[in-house]
């Protein structure tokens, strides 16, 4: 099972203090428990490569690696996980591309999405959800939908009682803590650590709010 506790989302490498691969090995060392790559305008050869690269990288302080979107990408690279959005592939067919070892994650971005996800059969299929975004999120994700705010975050919970879950969405470590007590169980980060000028120590800040929970 992939923890999710501090779920780190890799955003454009112009948008980085420095190297973005740096930037991410450092955050691992930090304490980051899981990376996603998230790419949504480079080639699929470009993202292959970079996500191996990554890999290399990573391979002292090794952490599961998550493909936002693509399952044949993620079935490529052999990731440990991968992330669909409502309008990507249904969890099911993840499935059947990526095989059973890799986990699935579903973004659940309003109420009626988690009613929906509760009342079919992807439950089933999907390891984690992500709730979002919380708050505004439009500076990483340029089609990003309205921000739930937290009593938007703590209906989704409710709905979705008992699945593994992340909160996404404008988190920084002020408001990171009344996320987690409204019941959020991993905190999913881009902007907090590609705006880092030190992202050890900013991934030391977030794991040391799960300390305290």
């Amino acid at each position: 099972m992939i923890d999710y506790r501090v779920y780190l989302v890799t955003d454009d490498p112009s948008r980085y203090v420095g190297d973005w691969r740096d930037n991410v090995v450092a955050a691992v060392e930090g304490g980051v428990t899981c990376v996603q790559y998230r790419d949504t305008e480079s080639p699929l050869e470009t993202q292959y490569r970079r996500i191996l690269a990554l890999r290399d990288a990573l391979a002292a302080h090794p952490v599961p690696i998550i493909v936002n979107n693509d399952a044949e990408l993620a079935a490529a690279v052999h990731a440990e996980g991968v992330h669909v959005g409502q309008g990507d592939m249904p969890p099911e067919q993840v499935r059947a591309v990526v095989g059973a070892n890799c986990e699935i994650g579903l973004s659940l971005t309003s109420l009626a999405d988690a009613k929906r996800f509760m009342d079919s059969q992807q439950h089933f299929f999907v390891s984690a959800v992500g709730i979002g975004p919380v708050f505004a999120a439009t500076k990483t994700k340029a089609d990003a939908a309205p921000a739930l705010g937290l009593a938007g975050l703590h209906r989704i919970l409710e709905e979705t009682y008992g699945v593994p879950n992340c909160a996404i969405g404008g988190i920084t470590l002020e408001n990171a803590p009344e996320l987690l007590a409204a019941g959020a169980r991993g905190l999913a980060l881009v902007s907090a650590f590609s705006k880092a000028d030190d992202p050890a120590a900013v991934a030391r800040r977030f794991r040391a709010l799960f300390l305290r929970t």
